[in-house]
């Protein structure tokens, strides 16, 4: 009663934190989740008393209609469940039977319920499949029944974060993976399943000695047959428990009597931890390393050595610098002088017998060529290889050479995303400007040659971070006036998702804080745990995606000799007078400014969509000293695709004392516009609040949003055919339109 209580209340009080009312200071939101998950990890018979506590809240809230604790609640409830040595099925049925009745409401509840009642209905049929399918995944362990990889990919850049915080990340990501062995994981993986399937009938602590005595080939065979045992149970359905238990109660003997460990009664039942994730730590430090590194995750060094395989898949030269160490990749290409006039009479006499005299193949040999030069396939017969969520086949493997001409190639097996590549960003806004310049490369990049995409499924985390001490970086960038003006999209989804806030959000400002503890044993103690804790629990259980527009902008300068330069941005576009640079230009300015006031005449045309979605296209003129497009809303409550366009015009004002100026708002939504400068004076252009990415001498700006890759070479192609056709026809109509950036978070966007 004693231990029911204590967890009671801490649920209550992890309530009364999502309203707001818990009086903690901000500093301290996201610990009361990470505490009460550890009092479990230190008490693990405790789980089925959370469990159930659990159970009785998600009840109680859907009863008075607070919607807003059932996401938080059901995340909490499924990470203690995985974790759970043994949960009774009882408990499971009635943690399913919520999850169907969330069917019934709208997004994101029902797709959550959804997607954690099949995850419940395989966890009672085989109990223990969630937490082995998630050590498995995560640590990349060999298993042909479940032969899914994910590694987690932690991306920061060294201009916007401290060097105190990049080494202390590097450190904690380190050592969480220190003790993580994958003869380790095997061992957790079998207990962990024997435990969840036999309950008090499994002594752990004898089977984890027989492990541990064990050589690793023992471990890794008896591993292998759990693994297989689960899988088999998942398939056969839910009839399939008992004949499941009666698999691994074999398993479980043959293991014990593999190893004698005398009459010791039995252990009950013990906790076991779940590895860390496979966690990788880096700089971004050149503009196309995300691709890289996506690239070596799906295609390692070893298997790059294969150039058959390689060749079919990528352009050497685009790779080239990822495996330059590998010298069996470098193919040299001769150029060989035929000597074939390519008619069939021509054709030397040993070349006409391929086969012996009288053999059926001889007359089918004549009608076909041999070694002819393989066209390689065209982008074009890739395209719908290109969506996201794609099952066919993206590239072509490679062709097995025929023993006689005139055999038809085997069909080749469709290819399936077994990696998944879990990104997460820290830092501000700019880092994210950077990640929609690298999305928008890499789509790119797979509209030319499809590789990535068939074979790796992408998730995208933030975690916002601003260092106490500004770096060099953000000491000159003056484009951001505050430490919330560079965390917008962190504002944003935590306005959205209030356990993305309350967990996610707070990091914000104790990641520098835990960085720049001095060295001391708590301090160990508290980063080494709670940073990479989170970071688990937010790639683990966030998976609703919130999608934000990339947008493009197309760049004009006054010299005409310059190219207009293209580019994209996530969050904010933000336009200022350039100073003038010789003194002609500076007293013919000074003259205007005295005239008409400071600023330049701008002529700015945007696209109005009226209340019947009719397309108005508006022109107006006026004097300005700059602008700001913002693309991400003050409010969840708004359209995500929009852009919200402040400009601070100049009005001239005529009285007795003479003339004066006035500096008026004019705020405006559009999602195309344009913007030129009616006398020619250029203006800079910054974006995403990076001063890195700042043009100067422009004089007019072209935005819109950004389109998929993979639809303009569609929509190009559709063209060629049907020159007159102003409407998406074919497969273009099925095409995602629009370039979408999705984050991930825990709940998507609570209506």
């Amino acid at each position: 009663a004693e231990v029911e209580s204590d967890i009671l209340r801490r649920v209550r009080t992890l309530l009364r934190e999502l309203d707001g009312h818990h009086p903690a200071c901000q500093c301290d939101r996201g610990m009361l989740r990470w505490t009460l998950h550890k009092k479990i990890d230190q008490n693990p018979s405790d789980s089925s008393v959370l469990v159930r506590i659990l159970v009785k809240e998600l009840e109680r809230a859907e009863r008075g209609d607070f919607r807003h604790y059932i996401i938080p609640l059901l995340h909490t409830l499924m990470y203690t469940l995985i974790k759970a040595p043994c949960i009774p099925d009882e408990l499971c049925g009635r943690v399913y039977d919520f999850c169907k009745k969330l069917l019934t409401l709208p997004k994101p509840f029902c797709t959550i319920g959804l997607d954690y009642a099949a995850r419940l209905k395989m966890e009672r049929t085989a109990p223990g499949t969630l937490y082995q399918r998630m050590v498995i995944s995560e640590q990349s362990l060999k298993s042909d029944p479940y032969p899914y990889q994910e590694k987690i990919f932690i991306f920061a850049d060294p201009e916007l974060l401290s060097e105190a915080i990049c080494n202390a990340l590097v450190t904690d990501t380190e050592a969480a993976q220190v003790s993580q062995s994958p003869r380790a994981c095997m061992c957790c993986v079998v207990t962990h399943t024997m435990q969840a399937a036999l309950g008090e009938g499994c002594d752990s602590s004898a089977l984890k000695a027989s492990l541990q005595d064990m050589p690793t080939s023992d471990v890794e065979h008896w591993f292998q047959h759990v693994v297989a045992a689960v899988e088999c149970a998942g398939n056969e359905g839910s009839a399939a428990r008992d004949q499941h238990t009666e698999r691994l109660e074999k398993i479980y003997h043959s293991i014990l009597s593999s190893s004698p460990t005398g009459n010791a009664p039995l252990g009950g039942l013990q906790g076991t931890p779940l590895p860390n994730p496979n966690i990788s730590f880096h700089l971004w430090t050149e503009d196309d390393q995300l691709w890289k590194e996506l690239v070596l995750f799906v295609r390692p060094l070893s298997q790059s050595c294969e150039p058959d395989c390689l060749s079919q898949d990528l352009d050497n030269f685009e790779i080239q610098d990822i495996i330059s160490e590998c010298e069996c990749c470098e193919q040299t290409r001769f150029s060989v002088l035929s000597n074939d006039s390519g008619i069939e009479r021509d054709l030397p006499a040993a070349a006409e017998e391929p086969f012996a005299p009288g053999s059926p193949d001889t007359e089918q040999s004549r009608l076909h060529r041999k070694g002819g030069i393989k066209k390689k396939p065209s982008p074009l017969e890739s395209v719908a290889f290109l969506q996201a969520g794609s099952n066919g086949p993206g590239a072509k493997p490679p062709v097995k050479l025929q023993r006689r001409p005139g055999v038809p190639p085997e069909p080749a097996a469709p290819l399936q995303r077994l990696h998944t590549a879990r990104i997460v960003l820290l830092g501000d806004d700019r880092i994210l400007g950077r990640l929609a310049q690298a999305y928008h490369s890499l789509r790119k990049r797979e509209t030319r040659r499809v590789f990535l995409t068939p074979r790796l499924n992408l998730q995208f985390y933030y975690i916002p971070v601003v260092t106490e001490q500004p770096s060099t970086l953000a000491a000159v960038d003056h484009t951001a006036s505050s430490q919330e003006d560079l965390c917008e999209v962190a504002t944003y989804l935590g306005r959205a998702d209030p356990w993305y806030k309350n967990n996610i959000n707070t990091l914000c400002h104790m990641i520098p804080k835990l960085a720049t503890m001095p060295s001391s044993p708590s301090k160990h103690l508290v980063t080494d745990l709670f940073i990479t804790d989170v970071i688990s629990y937010y790639v683990r259980m966030g998976v609703q995606p919130v999608c934000f527009q990339v947008y493009a902008v197309k760049i004009f300068f006054n010299d005409p000799a310059q190219e207009p330069a293209e580019d994209v941005f996530l969050t904010e576009l933000r336009t200022q007078v350039q100073d003038s640079s010789s003194h002609r230009e500076l007293s013919t300015t000074k003259k205007k400014t005295t005239l008409d006031g400071p600023g330049i005449d701008l002529t700015v045309t945007y696209r109005k969509v009226v209340v019947s979605n009719r397309v108005k296209e508006l022109t107006t003129s006026l004097r300005s000293t700059g602008l700001v497009m913002k693309a991400i809303p003050a409010e969840e409550a708004e359209d995500l695709v929009c852009l919200h366009v402040n400009i601070t015009e100049i009005i001239k004002i005529n009285n007795l004392s003479g003339r004066s100026f006035s500096a008026v708002a004019n705020r405006l939504k559009t999602c195309n516009i344009h913007v030129r400068s009616a006398e020619q004076r250029p203006f800079t252009v910054c974006l995403d609040k990076d001063s890195r990415r700042v043009y100067r001498n422009v004089i007019s700006v072209e935005v819109s949003p950004c389109l998929e890759p993979s639809y303009c070479l569609q929509k190009t192609r559709t063209m060629k055919f049907n020159l007159h056709e102003t409407e998406d026809v074919g497969l273009v109509k099925y095409m995602p339109k629009s370039l979408l950036l999705p984050l991930n978070t825990f709940a998507g966007v609570i209506q």
